[in-house]
């Protein structure tokens, strides 16, 4: 028996939400399979004021990752490879446009801000045309984005071009993981979306490099020509490809009453989901807030400890792409561990094992030390692909998914940008090994959260 944890918008005015809206009008009339539910037996534990799932599911036995792999798959991975072309080279457009280093570092910034406001937004998007439209839509959005900053003659058009990469981003990612929730078994949940963080990832690190000799033909337009490429590449197969059928489940129809008596229907709207499942967000949700900021924290820390200790720009990009390697590797492995032994099993080694790369970075004195600590570091958060969208879907609930997980993006989202804020408030204030110690500290915290209310198994 698998256990599974029980689990008005604001955003872009304007010209972005009008695109946006068109999109995904013009989309609406597009005909959509749709795939069946049940709802799911409940129990409850009062200690903890968390509800838990209980179901089985027969035909994981029978179903395969390599089946739905291009459907599944294909268009994160091309969505990452849309971010991985652009962002070596915002920074440059921005300068090129007469933006001081600042005012370029908030617009790259700008990507990250669009995305947490625009997840609410999201949600609701989802909700009402459904994941395969949403990221259709997400797609042709993105295009419009791309053009428009392929086109920027001011830092304020490229400022809205980037805000709206941002808000695509949001919709995708959000549509993509309800996507594979609904359709892969819960058995097989969290193999499929750490092979989603980790086919995203692979995107990513592609991208630089194919932009890379692109631009050689091409000039600085060429990362963005790819880019458009990509995400009309990746809107097609969104588009033209069928929904994937539910997984059967074995006494789903013998379970529905009892659900339905154990666990009534409730609203759809945001403010009712966040009051119904509030101890889910402010508990696991919580912890997967910091494993967020930490995880935004390493970037920052990273390159400022490299520079403390005197290494060049190259040896720090040496040692990025050994982190990222090693990152990538682990993704599935991750996956597979938490499906057969329990999602705790990898969420506290993930954070202990990152907090303690952090806490010796700052004892660190040269390449070798340095490197090493940041090969840890990048083990400790490989094991941890796809965590928090694993336990994002574990807890939300089914006749409210879209809804739930928009709020819980929200909430991760608002980690990746705070932690880096606190990290760089503190080492500004008290040095950079104090901020090195602080984001060790939010990693301890996020384990002990998740040893108090992760089940066992």
């Amino acid at each position: 028996m698998q256990s599974e944890l029980h689990r008005q918008p604001s955003g872009f005015c304007g010209v972005g939400c009008d695109t946006l809206l068109f999109a995904f009008a013009a989309l609406r009339r597009a005909p959509v399979q749709t795939r069946g539910s049940s709802r799911l037996p409940v129990r409850h534990l009062p200690a903890l004021g968390i509800t838990f799932h209980s179901f089985i599911v027969s035909s994981s036995s029978n179903f395969s990752l390599r089946k739905i792999a291009v459907p599944a798959y294909g268009p994160s991975l091309l969505f990452g490879m849309v971010e991985g072309a652009i962002y070596p080279i915002l920074a440059l457009t921005a300068r090129n446009l007469g933006a001081s280093i600042a005012e370029a570092g908030i617009i790259v910034a700008l990507i990250g801000v669009g995305a947490l406001v625009n997840n609410i937004p999201a949600a609701l998007l989802t909700a009402r045309f459904g994941e395969r439209l949403s990221m259709t839509g997400a797609a042709l959005f993105t295009i419009f984005a791309l053009l428009l900053c392929i086109s920027a003659t001011t830092l304020l058009t490229l400022a809205a071009g980037v805000f709206m990469i941002g808000m695509a981003l949001a919709v995708f990612l959000l549509a993509r993981q309800t996507y594979l929730t609904e359709a892969v078994p819960v058995a097989m949940r969290a193999r499929a979306l750490s092979t989603l963080g980790g086919v995203m990832r692979v995107g990513l690190f592609a991208g630089p490099f194919i932009s890379a000799g692109i631009m050689q033909l091409m000039g600085p337009e060429g990362a963005y020509w790819l880019a458009t490429a990509a995400a009309a590449a990746a809107g097609a197969l969104a588009f033209t490809l069928p929904d994937l059928p539910a997984p059967a489940q074995t006494g789903a129809s013998a379970g529905q009453a009892a659900a339905d008596s154990a666990d009534p229907p409730r609203s759809k709207k945001m403010s009712a989901v966040w009051r119904d499942y509030r101890r889910s967000f402010l508990t696991l949700g919580f912890g997967c807030m910091l494993v967020a900021a930490i995880r935004g924290s390493r970037q920052i820390v990273i390159p400022l400890w490299a520079t403390h200790i005197a290494l060049d720009a190259a040896t720090v990009s040496l040692v990025y792409g050994a982190m990222g390697a090693i990152d990538m590797l682990l993704f599935y492995p991750a996956g597979k561990i938490m499906d057969r032994y329990g999602r705790l099993w990898v969420a506290v080694p993930c954070m202990v094992i990152m907090s303690i790369a952090l806490g010796l970075m700052p004892f660190t004195t040269g390449f070798l030390s340095f490197l090493l600590v940041t090969l840890l570091l990048g083990f400790g958060n490989g094991i941890g692909s796809g965590l928090v969208m694993t336990i994002g879907a574990d807890a939300s609930p089914s006749h409210a998914r879209p809804q739930f997980l928009g709020l819980w993006r929200f909430m991760t989202d608002t980690g990746s940008c705070g932690g880096p804020l606190l990290v760089s408030t503190v080492a500004g204030a008290a040095g950079l090994a104090s901020g090195l110690f602080t984001a060790s500290a939010l990693g301890l915290t996020a384990a002990a959260i998740f040893w108090k209310f992760l089940p066992r198994k």
